[in-house]
């Protein structure tokens, strides 16, 4: 189906393309149930006792089931998207997590059930993720693709904060209501997100044969060498798990900057949300004004803001300028993460789109797991003030790489 919105306006015009506005009413609503959801799995461990002496470990043994499949499938669900009616998947695979939940009252009590649970849910999260991303071209005008990723890293982040801040109170609420209200409530909201994707006018599009016919090892090959030959995409993927790499290292740090600025070390999270908020902000910016900064280097002007607000963290200790320093980091992210989502959207082939979201989300989950576990122990090795500063050199070199190896070309694609 040809998409019915005009190609600007910003998202005003965007949310009367209806088609656009039910794939993004969907991702709302399972995006939201994520959160909740572990949330609610961190929750469950009360009742689902680990073996003895494993206690301790309970928590991290959970959260690696939960990760275990974005790192070993990313890819081939990607593939899997190519080759499959995009529709269906968002469907089936709303619906299998939300008959999953709706099914927890009724398994046992069993610390491997709930391990279970967590890593099935995020298998078909890894499913959903690409087919989603590779539904937006299919809907949206190519003109319009700047808005509609602002759009969704709007909704993303933004599910990111409330999500998991109105986690336990919603559960609680979902309990008063009922001893499974826990489970209606976060069931039926993938059951509701797999009925609004069934009113998507997506439809299987004709396949090549040759690529119908290939076995999934083939695929595979064939997304690494489309990566290698498009530098764009490969490097807009670079610049992302760079800006991912960067993020997920500031939720461990975060903890020491907070104590730099005044705070104790457990409100870490109004760093964080700060940085949600410049996100959301930017993205926001860029969605309704998107077509004015269509010349503007936008990926080097996003490092470089992030890069001057690490380097300057480095030595603050006001409670204001880290909080505005943290929105700032948010405004810069946004300026990279946006149009290079965008730019692997309009380039990618829609043969070839399931398969580059797939390896995306791959590097992106590494990205996100690398960080997390070296963060710690460079900071106690070395310091947080050299981190901080190698963490702004970095930024700051791959925005000037990045600008200098695409400039040529990226003003037409963008």
């Amino acid at each position: 189906m040809s998409p019915s919105s005009p190609a600007n306006g910003g998202f005003a015009t965007l949310l009367q393309n209806r088609s656009f506005l039910a794939l993004w009413i969907g991702q709302v609503l399972s995006q939201v149930a994520d959160k909740i959801f572990f949330v609610f799995l961190i929750a469950l461990l009360v009742n689902y006792q680990p073996p003895p002496g494993l206690e301790s470990s309970a928590r991290s043994a959970l959260m690696f089931a939960v990760t275990l499949p974005a790192i070993l499938f990313g890819s081939a669900a990607g593939i899997f998207v190519d080759r499959y009616d995009k529709r269906q998947i968002l469907i089936v695979s709303n619906l299998l997590r939300g008959l999953l939940i709706l099914a927890i009252p009724l398994l046992p009590r069993a610390f491997i059930v709930l391990l279970v649970i967590g890593f099935l849910e995020s298998l078909l999260t890894q499913f959903f993720a690409p087919a989603e991303q590779a539904a937006i071209p299919l809907l949206v005008p190519r003109e319009g693709l700047m808005s509609a990723n602002a759009l969704f890293t709007t909704t993303l982040m933004g599910s990111l904060i409330v999500g998991f801040a109105i986690g336990d109170p919603v559960l609680n609420l979902a309990r008063a209501g009922g001893r499974f209200g826990q489970e209606l409530l976060l069931g039926g909201l993938y059951l509701v997100a797999a009925v609004i994707f069934y009113y998507l006018p997506i439809r299987k599009s004709g396949a090549d044969p040759k690529i119908v016919q290939a076995h999934p090892w083939s695929d595979f090959k064939a997304g690494l060498a489309y990566l290698r030959k498009d530098r764009l995409v490969s490097g807009a993927m670079v610049q992302l798990t760079i800006l991912y790499s960067v993020f997920a290292a500031l939720t461990v740090l975060a903890i020491d900057l907070v104590e730099e600025i005044g705070l104790k070390s457990t409100q870490f999270g109004f760093l964080l949300a700060a940085a949600g908020v410049g996100m959301v902000f930017g993205a926001a910016v860029l969605g309704h004004w998107g077509d004015q900064f269509h010349h503007k280097p936008l990926p080097l002007i996003g490092f470089l803001i992030m890069a001057a607000g690490l380097t300057v963290f480095t030595f603050t200790n006001q409670l204001w300028l880290g909080l505005g320093l943290s929105t700032l980091l948010g405004v810069g992210a946004s300026m990279v993460g946006v149009p290079m989502q965008t730019l692997i959207q309009r380039q990618t082939p829609e043969a070839m789109r399931g398969k580059v979201f797939g390896f995306q989300n791959n590097v992106v989950n590494i990205a996100l797991s690398v960080p997390l576990a070296i963060a710690g122990p460079l900071t106690d090795a070395v310091g947080l003030r050299v981190v901080m500063l190698a963490m702004g050199t970095i930024v700051s070199v791959v925005g000037i790489w990045a600008w200098q190896s695409t400039r040529r070309v990226l003003q037409d694609v963008l």
